[in-house]
């Protein structure tokens, strides 16, 4: 009766330490004396104990935080630099015989690779294009980890930090700058008015007076405004015949 109760005791530990139950999410990397087996799971899984060894991975996407990492951009400013990198177990066996760790790999990985991307940019690059040094951080990252059955989703800079000395720089360049575009625009409106007035006064000439009726429209503008004082032009034609009268024939040869 004892000896009874002592096998069904030892059966009840045996099946207690050989079954397994696998979420959808895990998968199981099985072991047999040492040498890789298969992978199994989802669901109830039977490991022989003594004989077979498990290892649980699990295949959700893993958001990475990278640490801000400092570095001197290709003009020379310091800035730091941070991210966050999303990847994904794919191959298990992979994961588990490859490389010790794979979280902590894929992590220095990162950082590394977040420094050599990022310092062979200038700073506007850093600012403006954050979404193709995004991707060629991602396939760097994914390339590296494929051999570790690693997917990198992706990746993405979250904060581009600089000293308050180089925001005051940026700060008085971009202020430079649209001062040199309001120049530019009132330069080209000065230029474009010129060649329209050279254009009417060309228009004005051609038919005889046209010129006598836009002073008399001028002048009734000029009334219209209640000014106390009323400057009448003369026309140059005009002008010239006085100038004409006044001076004296030259003397004949």
């Amino acid at each position: 009766m004892i000896e009874s109760a002592v096998v069904v005791v030892l059966l009840i530990a045996i099946l207690a330490v050989s079954i397994r139950i696998l979420r959808e999410y895990e998968r199981g990397v099985v072991f047999f004396l040492g040498r890789f087996q298969r992978v199994k799971g989802p669901g109830l899984i039977i490991i022989l104990p003594v004989l077979q060894q498990m290892v649980k991975t699990d295949l959700r996407v893993v958001t990475m935080d990278v640490p801000e990492q400092d570095l001197i951009t290709m003009d020379n400013v310091s800035v730091r630099v941070n991210a966050v990198v999303y990847y994904r177990v794919m191959g298990p066996e992979h994961a588990v015989n490859n490389v010790e760790n794979y979280e902590v790999a894929t992590e220095q990985l990162a950082q590394t690779t977040l420094r050599s991307v990022l310092g062979q940019n200038e700073l506007d690059q850093l600012l403006s294009e954050r979404e193709s040094l995004n991707q060629s951080i991602q396939e760097i990252l994914d390339q590296h980890t494929d051999q570790w059955g690693i997917k990198v989703t992706n990746v993405e800079i979250k904060h581009v930090d600089i000293n308050e000395t180089m925001v005051r720089a940026i700060a008085r360049q971009a202020e430079a700058e649209r001062e040199r575009r309001a120049k530019i625009i009132h330069a080209d409106g000065e230029y474009e008015a010129s060649t329209r007035l050279v254009e009417a006064a060309q228009e004005l000439g051609k038919q005889q007076g046209a010129m006598q009726l836009r002073y008399m429209q001028t002048l009734t503008e000029i009334a219209g405004e209640r000014s106390s004082t009323i400057v009448f032009p003369l026309p140059m034609d005009l002008m010239n015949r006085i100038q004409n009268l006044v001076e004296p024939n030259p003397p004949d040869s």
